[in-house]
């Protein structure tokens, strides 16, 4: 966690097989540093939390077939869950509600927490994220075929992987990011892997359908950030969860793709903060 304990508290969520150190120290001390309390923790199946089991990894022709086709899906939990462990760990905190923020599969937590558990929740933020209609315009061919690519099976390819991964979700060229980049699949591959998890984790996202028409409910300040060049959750995605909540605020980065660029933070950051700030202001 960073800020002080007594600071209004900020959860974020991060998405799907990304444990929670993907939320960069200094992006978390930064927003602590606008006067929060900044908390993070790993989604289930992934880095040290609880591992399922269960299932097995989907192959590129049956995402096919689940999404153009509409096929229902078996998985071992669905987003609700996940939700549900959200909102267990403000319970386990003490914390009655917080300001969520969730990037990409944790956007659909988050907004799945919204949706189930309003009164913990003082504002969404849904970073390049979707509502799950069906209908929206599917990944780049380069971004289905890295998400769908079979794991690493050694510390060496996974780093590689890592460093081809990402150059693929940034869409450009980001030196600083780049630098990184080896640094910060060590210490992802250090905390622990679980390939399995990650094909849990998509099982959940595509058998919880979409949440399109439940969103028109929220009533709970929202901010949508998405990247204008998002390969994997394409920009109409955000255009979409924008216009699905009522009020809700939508920012379109240039440049940005499905991740957060360290030239991008100040952007980002402001946003949240301001929205979050914001909306505490308003019900004072």
């Amino acid at each position: 966690m960073f800020g002080a304990d007594d600071a209004p508290p900020i959860v974020l969520i991060m998405g799907l097989g990304a444990q929670m150190i993907m939320w960069d120290d200094e992006f978390c001390r930064q927003l602590a540093g606008r006067g929060f309390r900044v908390i993070r923790f790993d989604n289930r199946d992934i880095g040290q939390s609880t591992k399922f089991s269960g299932g097995r990894r989907l192959t590129a022709m049956e995402l096919l077939k689940l999404r153009f086709l509409r096929i229902p899906v078996a998985s071992e939990y669905k987003l609700i869950d996940m939700a549900k462990d959200t909102v267990g760990l403000l319970d386990a905190l003490g914390i009655k509600s917080a300001h969520l923020v969730g990037a990409s599969m944790g956007g659909m937590i988050a907004q799945e927490v919204t949706l189930s558990f309003p009164q913990r929740v003082r504002t969404l933020t849904s970073i390049m994220s979707t509502t799950g209609d069906p209908r929206l315009p599917q990944p780049t061919r380069e971004a289905a075929a890295m998400l769908m690519a079979p794991p690493p099976t050694n510390r060496d390819d996974y780093i590689r992987r890592f460093a081809q991964t990402w150059n693929v979700l940034r869409v450009g060229h980001f030196p600083q990011d780049e630098a990184k980049d080896r640094e910060r699949a060590e210490r992802s591959f250090a905390r622990g892997l679980n390939p399995a998890g990650v094909g849990r984790q998509l099982r959940a996202v595509l058998a919880s359908g979409s949440r399109k028409e439940r969103l028109r409910a929220v009533t709970i300040p929202t901010l949508v950030i998405h990247g204008a060049v998002d390969p994997l959750v394409r920009p109409a995605a955000g255009r979409d969860t924008a216009a699905s909540i009522p009020g809700a605020r939508l920012l379109m980065i240039d440049g940005m793709g499905h991740a957060m660029p360290i030239p991008m933070w100040r952007t980002i950051i402001d946003a949240i903060a301001q929205h979050a700030h914001g909306a505490t202001a308003q019900t004072q």
